[in-house]
């Protein structure tokens, strides 16, 4: 059996990511990257690259920092959104920037994930290759990287074995987009990004469109232009200033300072209602702007999530042409109404609304743990993946684990009551398989009863069965707008606390003091218990949206570096929004902390 040093599973911006930091780290180790896909890119890999597919980001907001997206080499100028195709090039550049080829093995998947319960733990990896044949490796170390959007959720609707038409899922736009050219009419179903873009493409493409949007679901996600506020601020950057992001509510926001002013925003009846004004001017823009209210039809599309509340589903309006005119003349028709069964060539909804389609498209989420099956069986809730509700645990346990939801829902209420006045976005809410002529049977299908990830720090599991041996993260299972940057330090990080080089190294100190176990279980709970508080229709995943940049200083000042990166003092700290430029030199201010690594 083979023996690697360390496994990355995926190769889209979190598993390259990890894999170039791991490197850096140890440079000598053995390193491999396996892929289910043929090409590296993860959602901008080849097969992924669905129609007019664009990023939500502006030249300079989508790439590493130490990697920048050079213009003439990619073709991409200012103040345009990078095609599907640059991302994806550039991607592949990075691969060969930091010599990463010769670590892939692409179209191989990780299918199981076996731990050895050992004092050097590691894990025996299942792995099935583009030609069907299984072989096993030995992985002394392995990070997770397969993301939050690698494996698609479908569920079974009434009557699709008599559609006739295609029905396919949003990932596989690209295999099916001949439909483009030979339907006359096709049903969109959802709301996410996925279904803006899909409506769109086929209403360029002259086919007639039906978009359902669940009116027991979330509704529509929010999108907006890439500039808002009344001083038309760029919002990729916008949620990345520092003084916009004191309007956050974060229970991780103090590892760079200034908590007396967030003390104030949150804790006090003035401060609140400052937030609450900042949140009611930044979503209202969005709204003017978009004027949803001069057509009945555009009206539809009005998210119901208030813009405080809304995770990683808030989302840019990328198109060359007007999204909105094509729904005001007829080309994309809304129904937000629920769909009850399927018959041939036709799309039947439950308020007795029927039109024809030659195809289907889903966009209904994505499993919520990663496509590989781990064991010894059960070790999920110690993994701190999601898994199902877990009452047969012993009484001791259950209590246990009620006692740290009940003391964090204490914590987070104290520190920010704004929290305690939830949005009710729709009354009428229910999971979509629990929708009338909507089933599943997938054992991972998010709509299900499951726990949220309990990883610390979003990376590692809580767990002295993973921390002793400290050989197995989680890298890129966090929802933000800031991939790329919370990529390249979450990448540093685990490398960092693979080899025990950790500055602030709780784990470390929680193997050999009973308190700081106690203080790092409860921090994890505390950090993945915030979610279901501060981004409420996002129950799975954590999301840091204008809580990115305090994230991005947690894992900075783990790595002892210090977080204020501005170098022209407080006004531009504050007032200048981080970017990549503001990372770039990371891994060499942290060499010079720790000394060069490669020769320890």
């Amino acid at each position: 059996m083979e023996t690697i040093d360390c496994v990355v599973a995926g190769a889209g911006w979190y598993g390259l990511a990890a894999a170039k930091q791991y490197r850096v780290v140890n440079p000598n180790d053995s390193l491999v990257i396996f892929d289910a896909q043929s090409t590296v890119g993860g959602t901008w890999a080849d097969e992924r690259l669905y129609p007019d597919v664009k990023s939500n980001n502006l030249l300079g907001t989508y790439e590493y920092p130490d990697f920048p997206m050079d213009p003439k080499t990619f073709g991409i100028k200012p103040g345009q959104y990078i095609p599907g195709e640059v991302t994806n090039a550039y991607l592949k550049a990075y691969v060969d920037k930091f010599n990463l080829g010769p670590c892939l093995r692409l179209r191989t998947k990780i299918t199981v994930a076996e731990h050895h319960d050992t004092a050097e733990g590691g894990w025996t990896l299942t792995v099935v290759n583009g030609e069907g044949h299984e072989y096993k490796v030995f992985a002394r170390r392995l990070i997770v990287a397969t993301g939050l959007t690698s494996e698609p959720f479908m569920p079974h609707f009434d009557g699709q074995e008599e559609f006739g038409g295609r029905i396919f899922h949003s990932k596989y736009f690209k295999q099916n987009r001949d439909t483009l050219e030979t339907s006359k009419a096709v049903t969109v179903y959802g709301g996410t990004k996925f279904g803006w873009d899909a409506a769109y493409s086929y209403a360029m493409a002259g086919v007639e469109v039906n978009w359902v949007i669940r009116s027991s679901g979330h509704g529509p996600c929010w999108i907006a232009p890439s500039y808002v506020t009344p001083f038309k601020k760029w919002i990729e950057k916008l949620a990345n200033i520092r003084f916009l992001t004191w309007f956050s509510p974060c229970i991780y926001s103090g590892a760079a300072g200034y908590t007396g002013i967030q003390r104030f925003l949150h804790g006090t009846f003035i401060g609140r209602a400052i937030v609450n004004a900042f949140w009611a001017i930044l979503g209202g823009d969005v709204l003017a702007l978009n004027n949803y209210d001069a057509h009945p039809e555009t009206a539809k599309l009005k998210p119901w999530i208030p813009a405080m509340f809304t995770a990683a589903s808030f989302s840019i309006l990328n198109y060359d042409a007007d999204f909105f005119d094509l729904v005001r003349s007829g080309k994309i028709k809304i129904h937000v109404g629920e769909v009850d069964h399927l018959s041939p060539g036709t799309v039947h909804l439950a308020d007795g609304t029927s039109f024809a389609s030659d195809a289907f498209v889903c966009n209904t989420g994505w499993k919520s743990s990663p496509p590989i099956t781990f064991l010894p069986a059960g070790i999920e809730r110690e993994l701190g993946l999601p898994h199902a509700v877990d009452t047969e645990a012993p009484p001791e346990d259950l209590a246990n684990q009620q006692d740290l939801l009940r003391a964090a829902d204490a914590d987070i209420a104290a520190r920010f009551p704004r929290l305690r006045d939830q949005p009710v976005w729709n009354k009428h809410y229910v999971p979509l398989t629990q929708q009338k002529g909507v089933s599943s049977a997938d054992p991972l299908n998010p709509y299900a009863a499951q726990t949220p990830f309990m990883l610390y720090h979003f990376l590692v599991p809580p767990s002295e069965r993973f921390l002793r041996p400290r050989d197995v993260a989680f890298s890129g299972f966090v929802s933000n707008f800031s991939n790329t940057l919370c990529a390249h330090l979450q990448g540093l990080w685990i490398g960092a606390y693979f080899r025990g080089l950790l500055a602030n190294d709780l784990p470390a100190r929680a193997l050999v003091d009973d308190d700081a176990m106690r203080q790092l279980r409860y921090e994890t709970v505390l950090h993945n218990r915030f979610g279901k508080w501060r981004y409420p229709a996002e129950t799975k995943a954590p999301t840091t949206i204008f809580d990115a940049v305090y994230y991005l200083d947690l894992l900075q000042k783990d790595l002892g570096l210090d977080p204020h990166r501005k170098p022209k003092g407080f006004l531009t700290e504050v007032t200048s929004p981080y970017g990549a430029e503001d990372y770039r030199d990371v891994n060499d201010e942290w060499e010079s902390k720790v000394g060069r690594v490669g020769a320890a």
